[in-house]
């Protein structure tokens, strides 16, 4: 998959979400949003593979995680996120919020409220997770 349609799934995840959320179908946005940061730091780390290099087998197998935490640090962001989540603290409340996200929440409710806080800290645009990601992919 290229970096391109990585970024571009990314936003469309939170439009998907954004869309859920008005119908009150908070479970779905809830897992879809989580996505979103999944596919942007995806995006993050594509944009460390040369054409012409063969990832080791070890990097392939970490970038296919669904943790959150796991890629900002394959992607070599975790320094950046740290420095800048401590200096902009809307930035660091909405990434403590994203860093719980996990992929088995397709297996849980979520009330209205919890997938709305989600949405949020992903998609501020000043504050959000998916902002300070963009400036990175």
């Amino acid at each position: 998959m290229k970096r391109a349609d990585l970024q571009r799934l990314a936003e469309i995840r939170v439009k998907e979400a954004e869309a859920l959320l008005k119908q009150n179908l908070s479970d779905g946005a809830y897992y879809l949003v989580g996505y979103a940061v999944e596919l942007g730091l995806k995006a993050c780390i594509a944009k460390q593979i040369q054409a012409e290099d063969v990832p080791e087998k070890r990097f392939i197998f970490d970038y296919h995680t669904h943790v959150i935490e796991d890629l900002v640090f394959l992607a070599g962001l975790k320094a950046d996120r740290d420095k800048d989540a401590g200096a902009d603290i809307a930035l660091g409340n909405n990434w403590r919020l994203v860093k719980d996200w996990k992929e088995d929440s397709r297996y849980k409710y979520h009330p209205q409220a919890e997938a709305q806080a989600l949405f949020d800290a992903v998609s501020d645009p000043t504050h959000g997770v998916l902002q300070w990601i963009k400036h990175r992919w």
